[in-house]
C-alpha cells in the first residue's frame, strides 16, 4: 500500500510540477503590478484559464520558426522561447521528489493527501518569493484556509494520526508569533510571511506542538544560516533584506516528517 501512495504522489508531483513554472513566471511582478501576461520572449500567454495553467514553455516562437522558415511574422514579440524560468527541470524534480518523500515518509494515512495535494502550492510560493520577495495574498490565503478544511475532513477518516483542533491553534500561534516579528521588524518580515505562516502552522500543529515549535525553529535557522553565508560571501550586508518565504517552508517540510515519522 505505501509502495503504491508513493508512486501516485510521485506522479502527482510530476504532473503538477509541469505546471508551476508557468505560474511562477505569471505571479513574479512587484506588489501593484497586473500578473504578467507574456511570456520571457513577449509573446502574449493564452491556453486554459486565460493562460494559467499549461505547458513549462512557450512554443509560439518555435512554431512560428517551423511556420515562416526562420521569420518570427505573424507573432508578438521576437526571439525563440523557452522555458518559463531558469530550469523546468528543477521544479519539476523538486515537486515530485517532495511529493514522493512525504507520502513515503507519513504511509497510508488520510493527511498524508493533504501534504501530497498542497505541495505544489508550497513550490510554487518558493520560486515567486526567491525571484521577487513576494508571497501574494491569492495563493497565501487560499492555502491557509485550504490546510485548516482539508485536515478538518482528514480528521473525520479513519486512521488519521493528528489532532484538527490542535493544527487550528498551531495555525494561529505561528501566525501570531509572526505577526510580532513583522511588528518589531517591519523591515527585515514581510506581512506575506505572516500569512504564509497561518497555513505552515496549521499544517505543522497536526502533529502536536512539539513538531510545530520544531518546524518553526527550523525555518528561522535556515534562513539565519543563509543570511549568515550571503553576509560572510559578501553577497550581501546585514542589513539586506532576504526572502525568507522558502526557509519557512523548508522548515515546515522538516517537522512534517518528523511529525510523519514519529507518528508510523
Amino acid at each position: 500500500m505505501r509502495t503504491l501512495l508513493t508512486l501516485v504522489a510521485a506522479l502527482w508531483g510530476t504532473g503538477a510540477g509541469l505546471l508551476v513554472p508557468r505560474a511562477a513566471h505569471r505571479f513574479s511582478v512587484d506588489p501593484g503590478q497586473p500578473w504578467s501576461d507574456r511570456c520571457p520572449a513577449g509573446h502574449r500567454i493564452t491556453g486554459t484559464f486565460a493562460g494559467w495553467l499549461g505547458r513549462a514553455d512557450c512554443r509560439q516562437g518555435w512554431e512560428a520558426d517551423c511556420r515562416q522558415g526562420g521569420e518570427m511574422a505573424g507573432t508578438e514579440g521576437t526571439g525563440l522561447c523557452g522555458p518559463y524560468g531558469p530550469s523546468t527541470v528543477a521544479v519539476v524534480t523538486t515537486t515530485a521528489l517532495t511529493c514522493t518523500v512525504l507520502a513515503a515518509a507519513a504511509g497510508p494515512h488520510p493527511e498524508t493527501a493533504v501534504w501530497v495535494l498542497l505541495t505544489p502550492v508550497a513550490v510554487l510560493l518558493t520560486l515567486v518569493d526567491h525571484r521577487v520577495h513576494r508571497l501574494p495574498d491569492v495563493l497565501t490565503l487560499p492555502l491557509a484556509a485550504a490546510t485548516a478544511a482539508l485536515l478538518g475532513i482528514a480528521a473525520a477518516l479513519p486512521s488519521a494520526t493528528g489532532s484538527w483542533p490542535t493544527a487550528l491553534l498551531g495555525g494561529l500561534a505561528l501566525g501570531a508569533a509572526y505577526l510580532l516579528l513583522f511588528l518589531v521588524n517591519p523591515s527585515g518580515m514581510g506581512f506575506g510571511d505572516v500569512k504564509l505562516a497561518l497555513a505552515l502552522g496549521t499544517a505543522l500543529g497536526w502533529y502536536g506542538w512539539q513538531i510545530l515549535l520544531t518546524g518553526a525553529f527550523a525555518g528561522l535557522l535556515y534562513g539565519s544560516v543563509y543570511g549568515l553565508g550571503t553576509v560572510v560571501a559578501r553577497r550581501a550586508g546585514r542589513k539586506s533584506v532576504i526572502p525568507f518565504g522558502p526557509f519557512m517552508i523548508g522548515g515546515a517540510f522538516t517537522g512534517l516528517l518528523l511529525g510523519a515519522f514519529a507518528t508510523a
